[in-house]
């Protein structure tokens, strides 16, 4: 296919609020090699990419200094040592920044076939919560069917996953929210929902035998109640601290009750390490989605030039599921 050689970006022009966040034109640019071209369709918002856009979270090294950590759409161009994918073949994937972009290059390794039966969409949704939660709940947490597990911010994009997919494997799902509506959420996709304004998740959990495994994207204070809220032998597992990465606890129970502290971060994940999670979420994860037991909540839609407006919508809270931009 024909490339134009400038596309349009929505680019940080310094750290800051959503304001920041300002249309731009640059270069297409060319795949290097293991690498492919995708003419982005929409672009998932996630928190990292506020982070970045507030000036926490440099993008690592190499990578786009564009925000935007996911993309559907479809393969424009093929570079050097690429033989898994053709263009024109309709791709989502994983990307280490750049999506905010009419066009942008990924590992081909790091992109996945939209599943079938699924729009460009909601693919675009998929591949930021599916590599974090699998690569969490199941790879490192070690979540097994009849175990007990709880998910904080069971209503984000990344809680609704999260639900789906323990649900899916045979776990027992507890979540917390902060409102009515995103309990019902919750409650609609199989977990006990927790509202956390108003219950205490440790007097739930401990009442049920404790929680096999938690996944905190809460840190702050929830870190001593979550230890509290561990079965003999639990696992918890941080992905992100909205409330600060620092507590004073004890860890005798550590000790005695056999417990696993632990985390990860996705975005500097080595290029072959996240070729192993879409190697897994290919085999196990893409039949969850084509059997409808992986759906995918949409909370809203915004063209490209609106990046503003949808960081002023994640940042809210008041959203349930995910959030993207349309891009072509």
């Amino acid at each position: 296919m024909s490339l134009p050689h400038e596309m349009q970006v929505m680019e940080i022009t310094q750290p800051g609020a959503p304001e920041v966040l300002q249309p731009a034109h640059r270069a297409v640019p060319v795949p290097g090699y293991g690498e492919i071209l995708i003419e982005v369709a929409y672009a998932g918002v996630n928190r990292p990419d506020a982070l970045q856009r507030a000036g926490a979270y440099d993008p690592p090294p190499g990578a786009s200094d564009l925000p935007g950590l996911e993309c559907s759409g479809r393969v424009a161009a093929c570079g050097p040592g690429v033989s898994d994918w053709s263009v024109g073949d309709e791709v989502c994937a994983l990307l280490p920044g750049g999506g905010y972009a009419e066009f942008v290059t990924c590992p081909a390794a790091h992109a996945l076939p939209v599943p079938k039966g699924m729009d460009l969409k909601l693919a675009a949704c998929l591949p930021e919560t599916c590599f974090t939660v699998w690569s969490n709940v199941v790879m490192r947490g070690g979540l097994k069917g009849g175990e007990r597990f709880l998910v904080h911010g069971g209503s984000s994009g990344i809680g609704t996953t999260a639900i789906q997919i323990a649900r899916a494997l045979g776990a027992t799902v507890f979540a917390t929210a902060g409102s009515a509506e995103k309990c019902k959420a919750c409650a609609d996709l199989g977990a006990t929902a927790i509202n956390y304004r108003e219950e205490d998740f440790v007097k739930i959990l401990t009442a049920q035998g404790g929680a096999d495994l938690i996944l905190d994207m809460v840190g702050g204070e929830y870190i001593k109640r979550d230890l509290k809220a561990l079965a003999m032998d639990g696992r918890l597992v941080f992905i992100a601290f909205l409330q600060g990465p620092k507590a004073e606890i004890n860890f005798a129970p550590v000790m005695t009750r056999r417990l696993t502290i632990t985390g990860s971060t996705l975005r500097p994940q080595t290029d072959a390490q996240k070729a192993v999670i879409a190697s897994e979420l290919l085999e196990r994860v893409w039949p969850m989605v084509e059997t409808g037991k992986l759906k995918v909540l949409l909370d809203s839609t915004y063209p490209l030039t609106e990046a503003a407006a949808a960081h002023a919508r994640m940042e809210s809270s008041t959203h349930i599921g995910k959030i993207v931009l349309k891009v072509k």
